[in-house]
């Protein structure tokens, strides 16, 4: 019996199909997260210890990025997004083999977690710029809406679904689903020719020879080297950086604000209005593509985003920072669609993997200062200026 041979699809459909087993993969990981973090408090009753999972997810990542935007450029992409698949899969099945044989241990989760999180770095950079082969030009902001529909549904659904999956299967359970997820998603995968085509062919034609012959580390380099040259690229990465940042330093405070006046089922009423905002927004985007100007889907959406930063703040009021939450992720999905449709239309594609992984590099790096200052300035700083004689 034959294995699986790949067959051509419309771009449209091709697509589509990534975009499903991305989305389904995606959920699974947010299912096993979820439990991961519940299993662990439960096990340790530590906060630190719950947080170390989200170091753990986002730092091999942030320092992977140069080296996984290299291999991305270097070979083909939808066999590296499979072994990316495969290997987050295959961790994940560790993960269940410790479980089932009584000897879990923290770091365990700890070094598990950052394996599948290097397997991920590969992820982003692959995944984006077989999106720019896939989808024509004009259609990438719309692309760039689906995806972060996958990601809202996500916000919505896990939360909802892990929350009775923990009580009725338990961790190993969603262990099990998650490994059928990442099958999925490879399977998908193993049906496309994305880097097969000829496009690929004129792709690598398009390389210079001083390209092809540059050193890894030269290589490395390439994608900072890249955007440094270009002030408009530069001035954005940087600009969404900060982004990241500040709205970083929300969500971290986010939480212990309604609670310091509400209930935790509020809490959760409020996240799920989140979740409906991005995914809305996320419709939004699929079916108008964004304005023209894509910039100013960034910088004009951003300062929108802004009010609703400042509206989450104004009062302890459950319908202010609900109006506040689903407008400001409303507009994040304009916002990082719009964004990342500048980026695919403006880096070639062969240089694609080097320079989305520095751009995923930067990003994702702000988020994690912002969670560590966030606190010491809500308690040491904002808090006592509130406080009236």
């Amino acid at each position: 019996m034959k294995g699986i041979r790949p067959f051509r699809l419309r771009s449209a459909q091709a697509f589509l199909l990534l975009w499903l087993g991305q989305v389904v993969s995606l959920m699974g990981s947010g299912l096993t997260r979820f439990a991961l973090g519940v299993w662990v408090f439960e096990q340790t009753g530590s906060s630190t210890d719950f947080a170390l999972i989200g170091l753990f997810a986002v730092l091999p990542q942030v320092v992977l990025s140069p080296v996984a935007g290299v291999i991305v450029d270097r070979w083909n992409r939808r066999k590296l997004m499979i072994l990316s698949d495969l290997g987050a899969g295959i961790s994940t099945l560790v993960l269940a083999a410790l479980l089932f044989s009584d000897r879990l241990a923290l770091w365990h989760i700890y070094g598990i977690v950052a394996v599948s999180s290097a397997f991920g770095s590969v992820q982003f950079p692959a995944y984006t710029a077989v999106t720019t082969l896939l989808v024509p030009k004009q259609h990438l902001g719309r692309a760039n809406g689906l995806v972060q529909l996958g990601q809202a549904a996500t916000d919505i659904l896990v939360p909802l679904a892990a929350g009775v999956l923990v009580l009725t299967i338990g961790l190993s359970g969603i262990i099990l689903i998650d490994v059928a997820t990442f099958l999925f998603a490879v399977g998908t995968l193993m049906m496309l020719r994305v880097g097969e085509t000829a496009v690929l062919t004129s792709l690598s034609a398009s390389v210079s020879p001083a390209e092809k012959e540059a050193g890894f580390w030269q290589s490395m380099r390439f994608g900072w080297s890249y955007i440094t040259m270009r002030r408009g690229l530069l001035g954005l990465l940087f600009f969404l950086a900060a982004f990241n940042f500040l709205w970083g330093m929300v969500g971290a405070l986010i939480t212990p604000m309604i609670l310091s006046f509400t209930t935790s089922d509020v809490l959760g009423a409020i996240i799920s209005i989140a979740g409906a905002g991005m995914l809305i927004g996320s419709v939004i985007m699929s079916a108008w593509g964004g304005p023209k100007r894509r910039i100013f889907g960034v910088f004009g959406f951003e300062l929108l985003s802004g009010f609703c930063f400042m509206l989450i703040g104004v009062r302890a009021s459950f319908w202010t920072i609900a109006v506040g939450v689903f407008m400001a992720h409303l507009t994040i999905a304009v916002i990082y669609s719009s964004n990342q449709a500048i980026w695919q239309s403006k880096v070639p594609t062969h240089v694609q993997g080097r320079v989305f992984a520095t751009q995923q590099m930067i990003g994702k790096a702000a988020s994690p200062f912002a969670y560590l200052l966030a606190g010491p300035l809500a308690d040491r700083v904002f808090e006592p200026m509130l406080v009236t004689d």
